[in-house]
């Protein structure tokens, strides 16, 4: 007796082996560069969303591996800029790409991110390498024009750092430095069995909105204040400002300050810069204030209360 022919099971045997095959390839390529791919659709698709593109957008994805989020990007805004540091990753895409009807509007940037130039760009959506997280998160701040918004997929506690309040355990110098410079929102957390391959530690996606314009102030001095203040952040400032190395360099700062100034001033010992210090930490209420509850208004009307006194921290 003839048994009946199934058709169609030797096509579907195929596709599932071609499936398979290309989850192999990608997961090698990944583990060679130590990358770790967003797979999972749906949360590709939330990411997109919550990005709010404009048919007119250009967007800038730093690492776009295989292209998983570039193909969706594509759908949703005019052009893709995309920086690839890794030449495989790039070809991949390019390839990827080029099959589809959007091979018009990608651009692909071959080099790593920290030390390209930056085109212009209105959104930036990315699935940030773990390792640059700070360093391209400023960057990005510091970018001019001034973009419209960031989505951006870093390791879970260093999204949680970046969108901390007062009071929070995680609150920190990043937290205050990123909020003086934009808005930050905590979107949604990711697990680690959405990557390809799956990392050690689990994921969160933050919003960044930077502030247009951004505020008048020297960062160098309010970088310099903040993080003499986050050295021991559960500490008084009291106790901070009172250590002799913080007092010497201040002093020293003083001097350089009166002598550009050209004020007499010049010879002022560490003793006289401490009780400058204290009086003007006295007179402003910050005297018994701690660092980790302070707000970012708490840090500017110190830095500037230290600069009506003449103390400067760079």
């Amino acid at each position: 007796m003839v048994k009946p022919v199934k058709i169609g099971v030797d096509s579907k045997v195929e596709k599932t082996k071609s499936a398979t095959a290309a989850r192999h390839h990608e997961f090698q390529m990944n583990k060679s560069y130590g990358q770790h791919l967003l797979k999972n659709p749906l949360i590709i698709d939330a990411i997109v969303d919550k990005s709010q593109l404009k048919s007119t957008d250009t967007v800038l994805e730093i690492g776009p591996g295989t292209g998983n989020l570039t193909m969706k990007l594509l759908e949703n805004c005019k052009k893709v800029i995309a920086i690839e540091v890794d030449p495989r990753m790039a070809a991949e895409l390019q390839k990827r790409v080029a099959a589809s009807p959007y091979a018009q509007h990608l651009q692909i940037i071959l080099g790593d991110f920290l030390k390209v130039d930056l085109p212009y760009f209105d959104v930036c959506v990315a699935n940030v390498p773990y390792q640059i997280s700070s360093p391209l998160t400023f960057k990005l701040l510091a970018h001019r024009p001034i973009f419209r918004t960031a989505v951006l997929m870093f390791q879970k506690e260093f999204a949680l750092r970046l969108a901390a309040k007062p009071g929070d355990s995680l609150y920190c110098r990043l937290s205050v430095n990123t909020q003086l410079l934009s808005k930050v929102t905590h979107l949604m957390k990711v697990g680690k069995n959405n990557f390809l391959p799956p990392p050690k530690v689990e994921s969160a996606v933050v919003r960044i909105e930077p502030f247009n314009p951004p505020p008048p102030i020297n960062f160098v001095e309010w970088d310099g204040l903040v993080k003499l203040c986050f050295s021991r952040k559960n500490k008084t400032l009291s106790g901070i400002f009172r250590v002799s190395s913080v007092i010497e360099t201040l002093n020293q700062n003083y001097k350089t300050y009166c002598a550009l100034e050209g004020k007499m001033n010049t010879d002022g010992s560490d003793e006289q810069m401490k009780e400058l210090i204290i009086k003007t930490l006295t007179d402003n209420d910050f005297l018994e204030s701690r660092s980790s509850k302070l707000d970012i208004n708490d840090f500017l009307k110190l830095l500037n209360k230290f600069h009506d006194a003449g103390i400067h921290f760079k």
